[in-house]
């Protein structure tokens, strides 16, 4: 049995690289990016205005003028134009292209207007309420850099370059598999001795947040059927996540049948809880790799996001971000295994601080919706003391859930 540490390494030894695919640009978000984007033009292309007002040239003002004839209106999305002459002035909209021989913009709340003679009620300075055309970025310039994570703010950055087929990372074929006789569907009522399944619809949530549909299957413990399908699978598939029959019972025949069919074991068995029986191979010819996770709850979705998540953001170019939170209480590990601890994120004192959630072992997934993430704690003489800063791994994407 290896060290949590030494079963990350593992995994993240064995990243792939899938190619590159062009989508649209609507489907993007979540995706990583796979190339630099450049900018097509100047931004902004024009020197635009920011105010409502008029615009003039300031040499005028320079040179004594306050009132300026009024000869006309630019809107936005008006083409370029030219002021009459130094001594006139157009009325100008937010976002409309400034004159070429135009260089101020005056607010209304600062004139006088009355009979087509728009007056100044206090000095203006050259150039101002005007955003200058290329002061964002030059024509040229690289705007995204390849392996950036495509946010809803990325995909108006491409759209205002003109990316209408966006060229991300290839995601993995991905299957998600559950094992044992007690498990049926969302959708039946089970008997007293059966439970409804949960891991996978967790897992296939989970992988749908990364832009990936996974493949779903349910297998009974029966040896020759789990052989069969996951041969197929392994096949078709680039990884497969599988939840359950991992462990040292009778009917736990995942690590015999993996191995029959050509699975190379990287290793059985991490000093952590939860997650300890976790199994981990790859077929050294078909490229598959092989997550096999134990069934309880906590344990398959903690180990998705302890293993498979940091290996897809490797494999995906894109470095996993090392957080670090404080804790709230006094907490012990006299054990000999890393815990991953269960906590809700709170603000207090302008410090990030975890609490434990209360939780009735591996099984208890309702304490998984009460979990912001996890805290890593090792084996340790003395207590964990409150205000300590431990590592954080987060469950919940506390960007879209509340």
């Amino acid at each position: 049995m290896i060290h949590y540490s030494e079963a990350l390494e593992s995994v993240l030894q064995h990243t792939r690289n899938y190619g590159v695919e062009q989508i649209p640009l609507k489907k993007a978000v979540g995706r990583i990016l796979a190339e630099e984007i450049k900018a097509d033009r100047d931004f902004p292309p024009y020197n635009r205005a920011t105010k409502d007002g008029i615009t003039l040239n300031y040499s005028a003002f320079e040179n004594g003028r306050k009132a300026f004839e009024i000869t006309g209106v630019l809107a936005a999305g008006t083409a370029a134009s030219v002021l009459k002459d130094q001594q006139s002035c157009m009325e100008i909209m937010t976002g409309a292209v400034v004159p070429y021989d135009a260089d101020t913009v005056v607010m209304y709340e600062h004139l006088e207007l009355e009979k087509g003679i728009a007056t100044l009620k206090s000095l203006p300075v050259k150039g101002q309420n005007i955003h200058p055309r290329g002061s964002d970025t030059k024509k040229g310039d690289v705007i995204l850099e390849a392996n950036t994570r495509i946010t809803p703010a990325v995909v108006g950055v491409l759209a205002s370059v003109g990316v209408a087929q966006v060229p991300v990372k290839k995601l993995p074929r991905v299957a998600v598999i559950s094992t044992g006789n007690e498990l049926v569907d969302v959708d039946k009522i089970p008997q007293a001795h059966q439970i409804r399944r949960s891991n996978t619809y967790s897992l296939h949530a989970a992988l749908l947040r990364e832009g990936i549909e996974p493949m779903m299957l349910h297998l009974q413990d029966d040896k020759d059927i789990i052989r069969q399908n996951l041969d197929y699978v392994v096949d078709e598939m680039d990884v497969v996540l599988l939840s359950g029959g991992v462990s040292k019972g009778k009917f736990d025949f995942i690590p015999v049948v993996l191995e029959e069919i050509g699975i190379e074991k990287g290793f059985h068995g991490v000093r952590q809880r939860p997650g300890k029986p976790f199994w981990y191979g790859s077929h050294p010819k078909k490229d598959t790799l092989v997550f096999s996770f134990p069934g309880n709850p906590v344990s398959t979705y903690a180990n998705y996001h302890l293993y498979f998540k940091p290996w897809l953001q490797k494999s995906m170019g894109v470095a996993p971000l090392k957080q670090t939170v404080m804790i709230d209480q006094d907490i012990r590990n006299s054990t000999p295994l890393t815990l991953f601890m269960q906590v809700s994120l709170n603000w207090e004192d302008a410090h990030l601080k975890a609490v434990l959630v209360n939780t009735n072992g591996s099984g208890d997934l309702v304490s998984l919706a009460k979990s912001d993430g996890l805290i890593q704690l090792e084996p340790k003489a003395e207590s964990y003391s409150r205000g300590d800063i431990v590592p954080f791994y987060p469950i919940k994407d506390l960007t879209y859930d509340t």
